[in-house]
């Protein structure tokens, strides 16, 4: 009997021993247009883990109400910071960027092959789990661009992730990197960043703020860590800078909807240290990677305002670690960690 020889399906991935490293962040829209917008926020605030109100009434909410106004507002945002030069909002520039240089700085090592994605929006993480897979890699580290964990944002990431794959006949091996909130090369790298941006500046700040991404209050007290890494994060910063609680605060920002959000409130707080006096004040977002909206748009801008306006004379909004050198060693850091075993 004359055996035929065996045949690969034309969609079978080839598989060789490779590695994928996929960085993902949180998302940015497509365009500024109302629909771009639309999507973007559809998809965002119907993730059950950002938004965690009753099925039926948050559909309505959010398609009703939120979906016919948020759109138009949110898009004059996102213009505000829009990088026009490559028509794409600054998160998408600054992760593309983030991943190449962390490539580079794994020059060398084929084994490796890095790409990123992102959570809402384009790239989505689903298509470059198939193009790392379409690569060669049968193993691949994903690393949720978050210093803390929360439930609405590295947790988030997971479920996309085997959400895809779901829908594959040869899945790869997956690693979720873990938070480094109190990591020290973060702390490190946070820190001087810091103080390099403060010696920049004419003026000596009367106070800083370390304003982190806000989470309804319901979430910690259903379990979830991230107020408590945010507070470490903050804390470590502020006695590697050798300063007092008065000197360095810590607040919570982007609050959304009516319940009760993780306090002190970042804008609050700005007007009423405006009111009390202080004339000079700095703040720093520990908690975002990369420089974004609610960086850009709502500390460098919406916070400057109010502060300017209740009394305040100097203000700056620090920069993210982003693409620079110490940035993209944290982040070369956390992979190589993660790595190990594998590489």
């Amino acid at each position: 009997m004359k055996i035929e020889p065996a045949r690969r399906s034309p969609d079978h991935p080839a598989i060789t021993p490779r590695i994928g490293v996929l960085l993902v962040n949180l998302g940015t829209p497509d365009a500024t247009d109302y629909w771009s917008m639309r999507r973007y926020l559809k998809e965002f605030l119907s993730d059950r883990r950002v938004i965690e109100a009753p099925r039926a009434l948050w559909w309505f909410v959010l398609n009703v109400i939120i979906l016919s106004k948020r759109p138009q507002a949110k898009g004059r945002d996102y213009d505000k910071i829009w990088n026009r030069e490559k028509n794409e909002g600054p998160l998408k520039t600054i992760t593309r960027s983030q991943s190449e240089k962390l490539a580079a700085s794994f020059a060398g090592n084929d084994s490796l092959v890095f790409d990123w994605a992102m959570r809402y929006g384009n790239p989505s993480i689903a298509s470059r789990l198939q193009y790392l897979q379409e690569q060669g890699c049968d193993r691949i580290l994903i690393v949720p661009l978050y210093p803390q964990y929360a439930a609405a944002t590295t947790a988030t990431v997971a479920d996309k992730a085997f959400d895809a794959l779901k829908e594959m006949r040869w899945q790869p091996a997956i690693r979720i990197a873990p938070p480094w909130h109190d990591d020290p090369v973060y702390i490190e790298a946070v820190t001087d960043a810091l103080q390099a941006e403060l010696a920049k500046l004419a003026w000596k700040p009367d106070m800083i703020l370390s304003s982190f991404h806000g989470v309804p209050l319901e979430y910690l007290l259903k379990g979830d860590p991230y107020y408590c890494q945010c507070a470490k994060s903050a804390r470590l910063m502020r006695e590697r800078l050798g300063l007092s609680e008065q000197q360095f605060a810590t607040t919570f920002q982007s609050r959304f909807g009516k319940d009760e959000w993780l306090q002190p409130y970042t804008d609050k707080t700005v007007e009423a240290l405006a009111k009390s006096g202080v004339k000079n004040l700095a703040v720093v977002t520990p908690g975002f990677v990369a420089d974004c909206l609610e960086t850009i748009e709502e500390i460098g801008m919406e916070n400057r305002d109010i502060f300017l306006e209740n009394g305040g004379e100097n203000f700056a909004a620090i920069p993210c670690l982003n693409d620079s050198e110490p940035g993209i060693k944290v982040i070369r850091h956390v992979v190589a960690r993660e790595l190990m075993g594998w590489v």
